[in-house]
């Protein structure tokens, strides 16, 4: 048996922190893995206290979701089936009537979405380090998106103790978000320290000023997003304590960019962070959940059409390719043809693509160069998920001349049609025979090849060298 507590600000008393969530989770994983408790049932219970009640249920069901893989309403529906009362809602923390009732459901729904981002993960979360670094004394921050916001205690202009409070100033900070890759500092409260303190550390600094307890103006969350949007690295956000406006803008972006309810950004950064989101900037949130959905629908559709129009322009000039042309016979020609011919060979008895009226194409080295444009187009999905697993599978290329990073790509487009990139980022300033193309390329870059071997599907860029563009 284990109690579990809740440390409340004013009238919250609820979620329970991440941390407990993970603690819970442990002790239920090791009990269910006890050979001592095999033949035994584990009961899950707790007081008719109602705030308990809300806060068990809260734990139960989290693990369902995490761990039994339930949907949220499923582990919901066992939570209030039989004659079970309901629950409950959690409030935010403050004085008087709430005016906003963060449900069970949301909470779960909250983890549930997390859990898909990639917010949190168990099976590496530091709780030792969550829990050192949410004291006050050790900086009051918690991550809400890890490596992209970091919420935490306004910074003050000297590192004391007041009134057995203690205060710290921005050098404070340094270390922790040097090593956690924090490139930006968002000022929302009134000006308490120079922020000179902060840029002249090489953190990018900005103030959002709107009063403590209000709503920010539709130009200062266009501002936040923007900066959030435009930012290398993680932002560190900060207001007085922290907590209200702090979680009111990360919010927003929450809902923009990963379509979170209302509820569920509230339930997900109270569980992170907890006295978050406070008073009307509640019903802030639910009001303008809408337009931040709308507006995060509108610039990804904007982001695929640029991203589509630029894969139909590479597939049309593709098109035109003529894979037998003299061109490609001096390649095969090259140095690196008989490389080019073995691995084809290998993949005879592994690369068979099934055509749509069930008869199928063994490919061997004898027609490698003879694909057509309706071939290309029938098959070009299974053709770019086995290269893919090829590339993936491949050693580093280390020969290339001033080889400093390979990056790999794939897009598919509405069509059906499938690309992959390989990119070749080299510093090397020596250019290589326009005529001889593969010739700087030795046998451990099998997965150049690959690509070569089908290339009415791939495009290969040597960033640095133009006259080494491959198709």
């Amino acid at each position: 048996m284990q109690c579990v507590l809740c440390v409340s600000f004013y009238a919250d008393f609820g979620p329970l922190n991440l941390s407990l969530l993970y603690r819970y989770s442990c002790k239920l994983n090791k009990k269910l893995k006890s050979f001592t408790l095999t033949r035994k049932r584990i009961v899950h219970y707790t007081s008719f206290d109602q705030r308990k009640r809300s806060n068990a249920a809260v734990l139960i069901g989290g693990y369902a979701v995490i761990y039994l893989k339930k949907t949220p309403e499923e582990a919901y529906r066992s939570l209030i089936s039989g004659s079970n009362a309901s629950y409950l809602p959690f409030r935010d923390a403050s004085f008087g009537t709430c005016s906003f009732s963060l449900t069970l459901l949301d909470c779960l729904q909250g983890i549930r979405k997390a859990l898909q981002h990639g917010f949190f993960d168990f099976e590496t979360f530091d709780v030792d380090e969550y829990e050192h670094y949410e004291r006050v004394e050790n900086g009051d921050l918690n991550w809400i998106v890890p490596g992209k916001f970091l919420a935490f205690s306004g910074p003050h202009p000297k590192t004391k103790v007041e009134s057995g409070y203690p205060l710290h100033a921005p050098e404070a900070y340094f270390p922790y978000f040097r090593k956690h890759n924090v490139s930006t500092v968002v000022r929302l409260n009134k000006k308490i320290y120079d922020s000179k303190r902060f840029s002249d550390a090489g953190f990018n600094h900005y103030d959002l000023f709107f009063v403590d307890g209000s709503t920010p103006s539709d130009a200062i969350t266009r501002r936040f997003l923007h900066i959030c949007e435009g930012t290398d690295g993680a932002l560190a956000v900060h207001c007085k304590a922290g907590l209200g406006r702090t979680g009111t803008l990360i919010g927003c972006y929450l809902m923009k960019h990963y379509r979170f309810t209302a509820g569920e950004a509230i339930a997900w950064i109270r569980i992170c962070r907890p006295g978050s989101v406070i008073g009307p900037q509640q019903n802030f949130l639910e009001e303008k959940q809408a337009a931040m959905w709308l507006l995060g629908d509108s610039e990804r559709s904007q982001k695929a059409k640029l991203e589509e129009r630029a894969v139909s322009n590479l597939i049309t000039s593709m098109d035109d390719l003529n894979l037998n042309s003299a061109h490609n016979g001096n390649m095969c020609r090259s140095p690196s043809s008989d490389h080019l011919q073995e691995v084809t060979h290998t993949l005879t008895h592994t690369f068979t693509l099934t055509h749509t009226h069930t008869h199928s194409y063994t490919h061997t080295h004898t027609h490698t160069h003879t694909h057509t444009h309706s071939h290309s187009h029938s098959h070009t999905h299974s053709v770019a998920r086995y290269l893919w697993g090829q590339v993936r599978a491949s050693p580093p290329p280390s020969s290339l001349p001033g080889l400093e990073e390979v990056r790999l790509h794939q897009r598919q487009t509405s069509g059906g049609q499938c690309l992959l990139f390989i990119n070749f980022i080299s510093s090397s300033s020596s250019p290589s025979s326009p005529s001889s193309p593969l010739s700087p390329l030795s046998p451990p870059l099998h997965h150049l090849h690959l690509l070569l071997f089908i290339n009415f599907i791939t495009f290969i860029s040597l960033n640095v060298k133009p006259n080494l563009i491959l198709v």
